[in-house]
C-alpha cells in the first residue's frame, strides 16, 4: 500500500482522543480473536461438535484476514483510507452480530471467514492513515501508541471474553464486538478524514499488484523470512486454537480465569520486545531472528517433554509463555502477530 508522507490540510491535531481512536481501530483483530478463545469449549458444548469444529472457526478468521490484507491495501490505495476502512469496520460488525445470532457450526465458521477478511481493512488501512496524516516524528510517537494497544489488547481480551462468556453466555462477546464496531464508525466519521488526496491516487491494476506479489515470492531472502515467521506463527496458532481445550478441558481452569494465564503470553512478549528494543542494535536483526527461532525450539523441546512425563498445567505454561512470548522475534513483521 502506498502512503503519504506529508500531512493533508484537514489533517487533526495530535491528542488523546486521537490516540484513543486510532487505538480502538488497531484493536479491532486482536480482540476478535482473543476475546472468544476462552467461550470454545462451551461453544463446541452448545452445539453439540467436537472440538476441532470449533477451532476451525479460528482458522477460517485468519484465512479471511490473510486475503483481505492483499486486497485492502490496493483498494484504498485507488479509492481512499476512509470509504475502505468504514465499509471494512461495518461489515466486520455485521458479522459479529451475525456470529451472535448463529445457531450452527457450519453458518459460524462461514461468517467468521467473512468477519476474519472485512477486519483486514482496519490493519491494513491505519498504518497508511497515520503515515498520511504525520510527519516522521508524530507518525513515529503514533504508530508507538497503536502498536502499544495491539500489544495490550489480546493481555485483556481473553479475561473480558472469559468473564462474559460466564456471566453471560458466548454470544455476549460477538454482541460485544458488534457494539464496538459501532463506537469504532461513529469515532472514524468523527475525528478520521480523508487523508489520501484525489491527485496521489492510484488505478486499481490487479495484474501489476499479483506481479508485484510474484516478484516478492522470487526474492530468497524475503521468503526465507516469510517462511521462519509462518513456522513461527503456525506454532503460537495451535496454540490459539488448542489452548483453551487444553487448558480448561484437560486441566480443569476456569473459562474466567483462562483470560489470566493467557495473560502471561502477552506479558513476557512485552518484556521480550524490551529486551529485543535494547539488543538489536547491537546483535542485528538476523542475530535476534536467530535468538527467537532457538527459544522457541527450546520451548517446543519443553512442550513434548512436559506431555510425555505429565508435568501438569505448571509443566506446560512456563514453555508456552516463552513460545508465544517470541513469536516478534522470531518473525520480522512490522505489526506482530495479527
Amino acid at each position: 500500500m502506498s502512503s503519504q508522507t506529508t500531512s493533508q490540510p484537514n489533517t487533526p491535531q495530535l491528542g488523546l482522543l486521537l490516540f484513543l481512536v486510532l487505538g480502538a481501530i488497531g484493536a479491532l483483530t486482536p480482540l476478535a480473536i482473543d476475546m472468544y478463545l476462552p467461550a470454545m469449549p462451551t461453544i463446541a458444548q452448545d452445539m453439540g461438535v467436537t472440538a476441532g469444529a470449533v477451532q476451525i472457526t479460528l482458522t477460517v478468521y485468519t484465512a479471511g484476514f490473510a486475503i483481505g490484507q492483499l486486497l485492502h491495501g490496493p483498494l484504498a490505495d485507488s479509492f481512499g483510507r476512509r470509504p475502505i476502512l468504514l465499509f471494512g469496520v461495518f461489515f466486520f460488525g455485521v458479522a459479529s452480530a451475525v456470529c451472535a445470532t448463529t445457531t450452527s457450526i457450519e453458518s459460524l465458521t462461514l461468517v467468521r471467514t467473512a468477519q476474519g477478511f472485512a477486519g483486514a481493512a482496519a490493519a491494513v488501512i491505519i498504518q497508511a492513515v497515520v503515515r498520511d496524516m504525520f510527519d516522521k516524528e508524530d507518525f513515529a510517537r503514533t504508530m508507538s501508541f497503536v502498536t502499544l494497544v495491539i500489544t495490550l489488547a489480546p493481555l485483556v481480551a481473553p479475561m473480558i471474553g472469559g468473564h462474559l462468556a460466564v456471566w453471560f453466555g458466548w454470544r455476549s462477546i460477538f454482541w460485544v464486538l458488534t457494539g464496538f464496531s459501532v463506537v469504532v464508525i461513529a469515532a472514524v466519521l468523527w475525528k478520521i478524514p480523508e487523508t489520501l488526496a484525489p491527485e496521489n491516487r492510484q488505478p486499481l491494476r490487479f495484474r501489476t499488484t499479483i506481479k508485484n506479489y510474484l516478484r516478492l515470492c522470487q526474492n530468497p531472502v524475503a521468503m526465507g523470512l516469510i517462511f521462519s515467521g509462518a513456522f513461527s506463527f503456525a506454532g503460537m496458532f495451535a496454540f490459539l486454537t488448542a489452548g483453551s481445550f487444553v487448558y480448561i478441558d484437560i486441566y480443569g481452569v476456569s473459562p474466567d480465569q483462562f483470560g489470566y494465564l493467557f495473560g502471561l503470553n502477552i506479558v513476557t512478549m512485552i518484556i521480550m520486545t524490551s529486551i529485543n528494543g535494547r539488543l538489536v542494535k547491537k546483535v542485528g536483526l538476523h542475530g535476534m531472528l536467530r535468538f527467537g527461532i532457538g527459544v522457541q525450539l527450546f520451548a517446543g523441546m519443553g512442550l513434548l517433554v512436559s506431555g510425555v512425563f505429565g508435568l501438569g498445567i505448571w509443566g506446560i505454561v512456563p514453555f508456552v509463555m516463552l513460545f508465544v512470548g517470541t513469536c516478534r522475534r522470531s518473525a520480522v513483521t512490522p505489526w506482530g502477530y495479527y
